[in-house]
């Protein structure tokens, strides 16, 4: 058996309409239909078993990349039903032996392997999270109902009526079968350019010969490319004139225009905020009194995490517009004080000396602290040291925590003075009551006021 007669067997395996009769024939009909049917599902259960037994004694561990395990995972299983039922199916075929179950289980592993393989390829293109489980299932269960319909023939007659129902489009005349076919092959290879742009996204955020920055522009404007190419691919091979696109050509600038030029705005401001370097992961900004780190650059906004771990989702425009206070920008380390009061009879030289030497005890300071005599307090003198932190992005309080602390305990050791409050009190003498006489003088001076005034002439 040359090549050509041994791929022109392997093709008539996988023929429908010769499945399909043998399916109607045979049916349950005869005992042997059962034994066949009883011996492809002890097959089925042997290799799950069997391909369960490898995946749970951890045979795939020595794959390093996560989607060629995730991938080789979900395939284990449908390529072993392949590649023994196309084992049995030519045995039989080499026997004279007809089959229809041994063919349906063939047909179904090839399907299941074509199914995997498609969700595989969407969860990793998509942003995490963005297939759920339920999801997943749902588009599984489209596929099998179509699989069903496709072995008994019935989508036959779906495509002819789609192929019957047509329109224009300008001068194009299109159907309804053309036009799902299209959306289709937009979608496959869309998926396909997700995951290449997803994976050059993981090459390029590896690398570390590029800025940062860089990358990140390199990486959205390889994801634009990458969708533009996908429908500019899959449109020629359905048949569909790209002519036909410049009908819209005119909305769609119309609604960039008006609807979405604050989508634009800040799509353009991205771009603008990474390719001159304002703004880089990692960096502490702060936008309109939020303070934060940022944790990621979008196409449309940029996200600032502060240290309670709130999230503020700031558009691009805002960094192009407006006032923004990047305490990162030359350099990452921040300068932080401490103020400390102390007595009047206070060793002051030593005081200062201990409040340097608590900051320059912490391993997050960078540098030598300096400790200053700021003022004369009302109930003490006020000390600051000042510092330079070099990992701003772990917080404060912790450190400020630590420092004090120390100062704390070598001022107890050295008998420094945390003064008090201090206030002067005056105790007055007892109230005195008026004199006798006072009060006839007073009683007096009464009486003559409320004597009647002369009558005044009209």
């Amino acid at each position: 058996m040359n090549l050509e007669e041994l791929s022109n067997m392997i093709s008539g395996l996988f023929a429908r309409e010769e499945f399909t009769a043998h399916l109607l024939q045979r049916s349950f009909r005869q005992p042997i239909g059962w034994i066949e049917l009883a011996g492809v599902i002890v097959l089925g259960i042997i290799l799950q078993i069997f391909s369960h037994q490898l995946i749970k004694n951890q045979k795939l561990d020595n794959i390093q990349n996560r989607f060629v395990k995730h991938l080789a995972e979900r395939l284990l299983f449908p390529a072993m039903m392949l590649f023994s039922g196309t084992i049995l199916l030519l045995v039989c075929n080499a026997l004279d032996l007809t089959v229809v179950w041994l063919r349906l289980f063939v047909f179904g592993a090839s399907w299941m392997l074509m199914i995997r393989v498609v969700l595989a390829l969407l969860k990793f293109a998509l942003p995490a999270g963005r297939l759920s489980s339920s999801l997943e299932h749902q588009l599984a269960t489209f596929l099998w109902a179509y699989f069903l319909l496709w072995v008994i023939g019935f989508d036959d007659l779906m495509i002819n009526w789609a192929k019957s129902l047509q329109f224009s489009i300008g001068s194009s005349k299109l159907s309804l079968f053309t036009l799902i076919t299209g959306i289709l092959w937009v979608g496959i290879i869309m998926i396909f350019m997700m995951w290449l742009a997803k994976w050059l996204d993981s090459q390029l955020m590896s690398s570390k010969h590029l800025d940062i920055n860089l990358r990140i522009v390199l990486s959205k404007i390889i994801k634009t490319l990458l969708m533009v190419l996908s429908v500019l691919i899959a449109l020629p091979i359905v048949g569909i004139d790209l002519t036909v696109l410049s009908v819209f050509g005119g909305a769609l600038g119309v609604g960039l225009g008006f609807g979405l030029q604050k989508i634009a705005s800040n799509y353009v401001s991205g771009f603008i905020i990474l390719a001159d370097r304002s703004i880089r992961p990692g960096d502490r900004l702060t936008v309109n009194n939020f303070t934060g780190y940022v944790t990621e650059i979008t196409s449309r906004f940029v996200v600032l995490r502060s240290g309670t771990g709130q999230e503020a989702l700031i558009p691009n425009e805002t960094f192009v517009t407006s006032t923004v206070i990047n305490e990162s920008y030359t350099g990452k380390s921040l300068y932080q004080t401490l103020n400390v009061q102390v007595a009047y009879h206070t060793d002051l030289t030593l005081a200062l000396e201990i409040l340097e030497q608590a900051a320059a005890a912490q391993e997050r300071v960078e540098g030598k602290p300096s400790a200053y005599l700021i003022g004369f307090g009302d109930n003490g003198i006020d000390l600051r040291v000042g510092f330079w932190v070099r990992d701003p992005e772990n917080g404060f309080l912790g450190l400020y925590s630590a420092i004090l602390m120390t100062i704390w305990k070598r001022f107890n050791e050295e008998d420094i003075e945390f003064p008090f409050p201090q206030r002067e009190i005056r105790i007055l003498p007892e109230e005195q009551t008026p004199s006798d006489m006072a009060i006839l003088k007073a009683g007096l001076q009464a009486q003559q006021d409320t004597k009647s005034n002369e009558p005044i002439d009209s």
